[in-house]
């Protein structure tokens, strides 16, 4: 059965307002972004063997990051060989059949791109040549020229099937953030003003996709185009993005999250003025906030490196936390322009344990303003 509906201003509302009102979560773990009520830390799916305990362990994760006040989900179609999506869709049934949360009131994304095999990775090369020649070749998804670096796509017709295997995956009738993955991918292989007619090509599908209900918004969820020099040629500037967008789908374009890691080792969405807006040298983080565009962190504990070791004038400004952890956890969130960070969550453990700051504000902004003064010394 598939489940009905998608995210809605009400919804989130609704889920905020009940997490307050049971004191899950402090008043300010939300954040109003694009007409939702978005939780401070949202659950990632990227990391996790391909097997059935692995599967069971992230829908109780999952499950559990709702029931403490969780309502992002990130996930993406290559994530563990469509598993975590398939376990996004568990949890969410769950949840709902359950009466713990509503469809309306959690925000799922996910995201298309690279192609996914199902499951488990086909056995060797021939394996692998075989599963896309019968998968996307011969059903005439894509041709040999569109897959560029051996494994990534962002033609129209290729997200279009993407899109409807993502709902098949998690049963459900609509995605509330899709982004395309990775599209810096390309710029390895084609020039800048292919890029661009790919790219809208890419985003008028988009927002085709819109129209038949199937995504809300689309985005674009990048490791290193916006943390690149303009110089380089896997540079995105999210300025030229958004005027692709419009000329995708005029002034109500839908063009509205951008994704990348922003961590204590990877700040430069806030330290680095590699875009541009009115001519003017900003942040990521200063020209998404012109422009509109939420902006979600993914690894926020750089899959551990930041997470333990901190010294005393980092710990101290952010609340002296109890682990290393929730301190890395608290600087992401406590970021100015950040709407979510997300933390790769494959046990109830570590939910339990990261969404204890669920019930902790974010970090003053005269506290944060020290703590980079410190950074600077």
């Amino acid at each position: 059965m598939t489940i009905e509906g998608y995210a809605t201003t009400e919804g989130t509302a609704r889920y905020r307002d009940r997490a307050i009102r049971t004191n899950a979560v402090a008043p300010e773990h939300f954040r109003n972004e694009q007409g939702l009520w978005l939780s401070s830390v949202g659950v990632g799916t990227y990391l996790g063997q391909w097997d059935e305990e692995t599967d069971r362990a992230y829908t109780d994760a999952i499950s559990r990051a709702v029931e403490l006040g969780a309502n992002v989900i990130d996930t993406a179609a290559n994530y563990r060989f469509q598993r975590s999506e398939r376990s996004v869709g568990a949890a969410l049934g769950k949840l709902i059949a359950g009466g713990t949360a509503a469809r309306d009131e959690v925000i799922v994304c996910t995201k298309g791109g690279y192609i996914p095999f199902d499951s488990e990775p086909p056995k060797g090369q021939a394996g692998v040549q075989a599963y896309v020649e019968e998968t996307f070749l011969k059903t005439g998804v894509v041709e040999p020229a569109d897959i560029v670096a051996g494994s990534h796509c962002m033609t129209p017709r290729y997200l279009a099937h993407q899109i409807d295997q993502s709902l098949a995956n998690m049963g459900i009738a609509c995605v509330d953030v899709y982004y395309i993955h990775n599209p810096e991918t390309q710029l390895g292989v084609v020039s800048r003003e292919e890029f661009e007619l790919r790219l809208r090509a890419a985003f008028e599908q988009l927002e085709r996709s819109v129209g038949e209900g199937k995504i809300r918004s689309y985005g674009v969820a990048t490791w290193n185009g916006f943390r690149a020099a303009p110089d380089k040629r896997g540079y995105h500037s999210l300025e030229r993005m958004t005027e692709l967008a419009r000329e995708a789908g005029g002034d109500d374009h839908h063009f509205r999250f951008v994704q990348l890691p922003f961590n204590l080792a990877m700040p430069e969405a806030l330290t680095l003025d590699n875009q541009t807006y009115q001519r003017a040298r900003v942040s990521l983080l200063e020209a998404a906030r012109a422009l509109g565009v939420a902006v979600v962190a993914s690894a926020s504990l750089s899959q551990g490196k930041v997470a333990r070791g901190l010294p005393e004038h980092i710990r101290e400004p952010l609340g002296s936390l109890a682990t290393d952890a929730l301190t890395a956890i608290q600087f992401v969130r406590s970021t100015p322009g950040v709407a979510t960070a997300l933390v790769g969550m494959s046990q109830s453990s570590h939910v339990e344990e990261n969404l204890q700051l669920a019930r902790v504000a974010p970090t003053s902004a005269d506290e944060y303003a020290r703590l980079f003064g410190a950074g600077e010394d």
